[in-house]
């Protein structure tokens, strides 16, 4: 076990509201009234979620858009975000901001409020985002709630992020779309919202389709038998990663949206059926008819 997952395991004891449902998911679902709130806070860390020397607009907007895929996958409404920063130069925050406003304007989010602080010199810089969103449907997808004979579908594609990190890496131009997924992903919101009403369960792609799907089988008390043909892969991405097929399958960072539907859903929006929830006693993934052991699903872990 992931000292991650230890970690959320002496939590839950602690996380016993209903909202927190178990931190069995992504968001937290507070009923207020007649309305359902929806929670969110994701971190990023210099050197681990973004590459070091990145350019802080870049940073800025990750953060932003990585919290709001969160509310994309409970099909909510933005009502805003909160955010702390770790100070740099006055450069560097000034250009922080002013991704920080790009993206909230891109997406018509307002800024509510947050924190600022200054770490010692040297330290590794971590910035904070918390969301909140007003859910449009009830009841609000989870990753718990597919059931055995439910479609497996993707809505987006898996790849293009591992591809643009890969030429980054490799020194390519920022100005590449395949790095400009990788940089600034883009929440699927609208999708989410048109999903929410007729999924049985959903989560965004964040750590890696193949750790996903295993969180959201097991949650389930599922198996999710996926056909590798069948997921989708840009043309760009293939090109790129001709020979590695199985790394964009658990590489992650990609923001697309997994769900399952009822096995006779024509889903609202655009969508790939990559496989099928069965009954759960092959393990949680099934990749082209061989269940795969927890060492060879991969995605990130802390």
């Amino acid at each position: 076990m992931s000292a991650e997952f230890a970690f959320i395991d002496r939590l839950r004891a602690l996380a016993s509201h209903p909202a927190a449902r178990g931190l069995e998911d992504d968001a937290a679902v507070l009923r207020i009234g007649a309305e359902t709130l929806i929670l969110t806070h994701d971190s990023i860390a210099e050197g681990v979620h973004v590459r070091a020397g990145s350019d802080p607009a870049d940073i800025a907007w990750k953060l932003i858009a990585t919290n709001l895929s969160d509310l994309a996958a409970k099909g909510a409404e933005p009502l805003g975000v909160l955010t702390s920063h770790a100070l740099g130069d006055s450069e560097w925050d000034a250009a922080f901001a002013a991704g920080l406003g790009a993206v909230l304007d891109c997406y018509d989010v307002p800024l509510l409020g947050g924190d600022t602080i200054r770490l010692p010199d040297g330290a590794t810089r971590v910035f904070g985002c918390t969301a909140l969103g007003r859910a449009i449907c009830d009841p609000v997808p989870a990753r718990s709630g597919a059931q055995a004979g439910d479609g497996l579908w993707v809505m987006g594609t898996i790849g293009d992020a591992l591809a643009g990190f890969t030429l980054l890496e490799a020194g390519e131009a920022d100005a590449d779309p395949l790095t400009a997924a990788y940089l600034r992903p883009r929440p699927l919101l609208a999708e989410g919202r048109a999903l929410a009403p007729i999924v049985t369960a959903m989560m965004d792609v964040s750590d890696g389709l193949l750790i996903d799907a295993a969180r959201m089988a097991r949650a389930s008390g599922l198996s999710a038998e996926i056909d590798s043909s069948a997921v989708p892969i840009s043309d760009a991405a293939r090109a790129l990663l001709n020979t590695k097929e199985g790394e964009m399958l658990r590489w992650g960072d990609d923001y697309a949206l997994l769900f399952t539907a009822p096995r006779d859903c024509n889903p609202p929006v655009f969508a790939t059926r990559i496989g099928v929830m069965t009954d759960g006693g092959a393990g949680p993934v099934v990749l082209d008819g061989m269940a795969l052991d927890p060492s060879s699903i991969g995605g990130y872990q802390h």
